[in-house]
């Protein structure tokens, strides 16, 4: 995975400190023309992956990237599945069949379930799974999708309802239709990587909230300091700014002092703050790496630069 990751809550309203800020971002994001600028600048700063949802705009982004063959030529995407707030929406407007027909091709083998009801639905858990991954993942025909996450709400669902084989279809579905690494999101990284390494996935990849001051960390962070210095897995930190509690700089140099987060996803909505934070990561990487002695600050690594 590449080391810097950019994500999308921003362009779909998602603020977890500010309503106010989340609602002003999603306005200005209706226009599938504000977002596209703002990924330009990601790219163009040299940050290949896009890690996104799969809300239904970003399907318009994978239409437009399509259009773009050579100016998109490194771009990848990581898709994060579901976007549970379609399948609520539709559920509560629809009923789940109704719902599952409007996501799902109902032909064949799947309109016979649903000719059966939820009954027959329930039997057959993992040919839905891989069905609904399978609708999921339209969206990005034709574009590089190494990694595919499923999305915290789910795994953290999974976990709490016990029900682990589901990670174990998620995982072989990814592997071997779309020949990717299967990720997961997560609001609770020990219990996760308990059962992850349980049902006998090595070496997950894991994406989780990891940031300075503990924001939405189940089990705080020295329980997570202790994970990621420990255990054998793929650490990907997200809210690493917690939703604009901490400052680039301090929230960086926090993230970039847990030696073995492999990867970090950050939004941002400003061309700015993009820039500054990735040159954040590269300067500390770049002198924690080359320095004889570590650096302690980023106060040394401006010197040092």
């Amino acid at each position: 995975m590449d080391r810097i990751l950019f994500g999308d809550n921003q362009f779909f309203g998602i603020n977890h400190m500010s309503e106010e800020k989340a609602r002003a971002q999603a306005m200005r994001f209706g226009d599938i023309r504000e977002v596209i600028d703002l990924l330009d600048t990601a790219y163009d700063s040299g940050i290949r992956v896009f890690m996104c949802t799969t809300h239904d705009r970003i399907g318009e982004i994978c239409a437009h990237v399509r259009l773009h063959p050579e100016r998109y030529s490194q771009l990848e995407f990581y898709p994060c599945m579901p976007y549970a707030h379609k399948y609520a929406n539709a559920v509560t407007e629809y009923g789940t069949i109704e719902a599952l027909k409007r996501f799902l091709p109902a032909e064949g083998a799947l309109a016979a379930l649903l000719r059966g009801g939820v009954s027959v639905a329930t039997r057959d858990v993992e040919g839905i799974a891989r069905l609904l991954i399978d609708a999921e993942m339209k969206m990005f025909s034709g574009l590089r999708t190494p990694v595919i996450f499923l999305q915290n709400v789910v795994t953290d669902l999974l976990l709490g309802m016990g029900m682990k084989d589901a990670f174990r279809i998620f995982a072989d579905h990814v592997r071997q239709r779309y020949n990717a690494e299967p990720g997961f999101i997560t609001m609770n990284l020990p219990h996760l990587l308990d059962v992850l390494e349980e049902i006998g996935i090595p070496n997950p990849i894991v994406c989780a909230n990891i940031n300075k001051i503990g924001f939405r960390m189940c089990g705080g962070i020295k329980l997570y300091e202790q994970q990621i210095a420990s255990r054998k897995f793929r650490p990907v930190a997200m809210s690493v700014l917690a939703s604009g509690a901490i400052t680039p700089r301090e929230a960086i140099e926090y993230v970039c002092r847990q030696k073995n987060i492999q990867s970090i996803v950050f939004g941002a909505s400003s061309k700015q703050h993009i820039k500054e934070i990735k040159q954040h990561i590269d300067a500390f990487d770049r002198h924690a790496q080359n320095a004889a002695t570590p650096v302690t600050s980023f106060h040394e690594a401006d010197q040092i630069a």
